[in-house]
């Protein structure tokens, strides 16, 4: 009995280690498995799980997105063409800013790339009924398209698009959220919460205990202190400049007077309960810097960007001072004095009595007419058809004449 224990003592070991790297084998399979995977195209799973997992998903913006077809595009780990960026913020102004809530509405799968649309995309979508036309009556009737409104046509969403190097990879919808986490945020609670986080350590701590700082800018006033009660915009005394300045309190209360010098707090003015004056001017914190044209030029080099289809009175085919070429006159203007022919209804009289007959220099001494367009004919009044005649002219008795004699 006591061989067999021996025996078995010693036959334990060696069968154990005989063992070990079978074991060790299959807890590496897994991870080769998982290594396979990642370097895997994406497959029809995988766009199921990231649909399943994104769509609809609410996020809130952690840097500001322009407005228009320029969106933002996230390569390894990092946004492209920061300038370029810049320029479109500043050039057609922000769709997003920063604690914005960003709701994915729309996922499209590409060859090299997944594209996010955020609140609905730089651009409108048609509805199922607006692709149908009625043909009725010798004419096509849409039943949509009196029902376009402004709002429809002018989106203010945006997009984000995870661009890789040769294919998109095997993920699924956390991997990706963690990809999208430089210009996304899936894990705060509210929009304060997202903006927080955007911010210094110094302005958050002063954000939540609700003062204002001299260097804030609009955002983290409103964040700070809510919408203020009134709203006062004056000139400075002294140096002329015009500035803006938000009231907040009553008396007897404590009354916060924040002066604006563009988007920038210049000066606090605390009147407090005890009649005591507090003003503060010196800089305590440094202002963000927001994009704008001069500080896109500077970082990128490039031209200012202007939209295409901006506002303008002009006329078609006029042009302003600040266009390359020298101004024109517009061809639907009205004529000038000078192509006026002398005797008709607005134009000069005629000096010499003759009525109609255009003088040779109808401009006036000094002024010289364009040969190459003629004047054009004098307008000539109608001649009345009931005339009454005494008696026979020069020529002789009328022959056609109404009337009695």
């Amino acid at each position: 009995m006591t061989q067999r224990r021996l025996f078995a003592f010693a036959v334990a070991p060696v069968a154990f280690l005989l063992m070990l790297p079978c074991a060790l084998a299959d807890d590496t399979h897994p991870s080769a498995n998982s290594t396979a995977s990642s370097s895997q195209k994406l497959t029809p799973q995988g766009r199921m799980l990231i649909i399943r997992g994104l769509q609809s998903e609410l996020g809130y913006a952690r840097r500001p997105f322009p407005m228009g077809k320029t969106g933002v595009t996230l390569k390894n780990g990092a946004v492209a063409d920061e300038s370029k960026l810049s320029t479109a913020v500043a050039s057609y102004g922000p769709a997003l800013k920063p604690g914005d809530q960003a709701r994915i509405t729309q996922i499209i799968f590409k060859q090299k790339s997944i594209i996010f649309e955020l609140n609905g995309g730089p651009e409108r979508k048609k509805k199922w009924y607006e692709h149908v036309e009625i043909d009725a009556g010798g004419g096509a009737y849409s039943p949509g398209q009196n029902q376009q409104s402004t709002e429809n046509l002018n989106m203010h969403g945006s997009f984000v698009q995870l661009a890789f190097d040769s294919y998109v990879p095997d993920l699924n919808g956390d991997q990706v959220k963690k990809m999208l986490d430089p210009v996304l945020d899936f894990h705060s609670k509210s929009a304060t919460q997202a903006y927080l986080d955007t911010v210094p350590p110094k302005v958050k701590s002063a954000i939540q205990s609700h003062q204002v700082l001299v260097g804030m800018d609009h955002d983290m006033v409103v964040m700070a202190k809510g919408r203020p009660g009134q709203k006062i915009r004056e000139k400075d005394p002294v140096s002329g400049d015009e500035f803006e300045e938000w009231i907040y309190g009553n008396p007897p209360q404590e009354v916060q007077f924040v002066r604006f010098n563009g988007d920038e707090v210049v000066r606090l003015e605390i009147m407090q309960v005890n009649g005591q004056k507090v003003i503060r001017t010196q800089k305590e914190i440094e202002p963000p810097k927001k994009p704008t044209v001069d500080v896109a030029q500077q970082q990128g080099g490039q031209p200012q960007v202007v939209p295409v289809n901006r506002p303008s009175l002009r006329r078609p085919g006029e042009e302003g001072p600040d266009d390359d070429s020298p101004v024109r006159p517009s061809s639907q203007g009205s004529p000038s004095p000078q192509q006026v022919p002398v005797g008709a209804p607005g134009g000069p009289a005629d000096p010499t009595g003759g009525g109609a007959s255009p003088s040779p220099n109808p401009g006036g001494p000094g002024v010289d007419i364009p040969r190459t367009q003629a004047p054009p004919p004098p307008q000539q009044l109608p001649i009345p058809t009931t005339t009454r005649t005494s008696g026979p002219d020069n020529n002789g008795p009328a022959p056609n004449s109404t009337g009695p004699n």
